[in-house]
């Protein structure tokens, strides 16, 4: 059995020192290329905030911000993580426009709330496989039997707090996740469409347009 640490380590995140311990997924490096897409859309995005989901200690919207004047709001179900995405937006000099929120992502925000992009980095392991990384917490990770369940909220919970013309940028592990998104978008959506898929060194980014 392995032993999660809750001795605090800190790393490098582009530019950002990032704060975390073993009870919140570790920071991947090679997820700043999410950070990288999300500041370019919002080079041309409508004005308003940024809503991040899934944040854990919140690396992610973070770095996407960090070169703009723009609001952050963070949200994780993790108290550990978001009391990490706190301290890390401290240290980045941020805090003064970034919010942290604790809960579930389709309660937490009100229904007046609207986003010019949402970042999503969801659990996306399928539970039969969540074995295969005991080094991992179990709530970062698992995504259900398919790996796609919270991605499919995060998505549902984006939906109507979209500003016209905004961007929600996803990420996802397999080939497979997006054509089971693109089906169920196909299916149930007219308002989200995907427009963009790019493969990074391990998963997969989708954008997805708002009309």
């Amino acid at each position: 059995m392995t032993t999660i640490s809750h001795a605090p380590e800190t790393m490098g995140f582009g530019p950002l020192r990032i704060t975390f311990d073993g009870r919140v997924l570790r920071p991947r490096p090679w997820t700043a290329a999410q950070s990288e897409w999300a500041a370019e859309i919002l080079a041309d995005a409508p004005a308003g905030p940024v809503l991040e989901l899934c944040a854990g200690a919140g690396q992610i919207g973070l770095l996407a911000v960090a070169g703009t004047d723009r609001g952050l709001v963070c949200v994780d179900v993790n108290p550990v993580a978001c009391e990490y995405a706190r301290a890390n937006a401290r240290a980045a000099g941020l805090a003064d426009r970034v919010e942290v929120r604790e809960g579930p992502m389709d309660e937490v925000l009100d229904d007046s709330e609207r986003f010019a992009l949402v970042i999503a980095d969801p659990p996306w392991v399928r539970r039969a496989e969540i074995d295969r990384f005991p080094e991992d917490p179990v709530l970062a990770i698992d995504g259900g039997a398919d790996g796609m369940a919270l991605a499919r909220l995060c998505i549902d919970t984006a939906r109507p707090h979209l500003l016209r013309g905004a961007v929600v940028l996803l990420q996802l592990g397999t080939v497979e996740q997006v054509d089971l998104l693109r089906d169920r978008l196909r299916e149930t959506d007219d308002e989200l469409a995907i427009s963009e898929v790019r493969w990074c060194d391990r998963g997969v980014l989708v954008r997805l347009d708002a009309g």
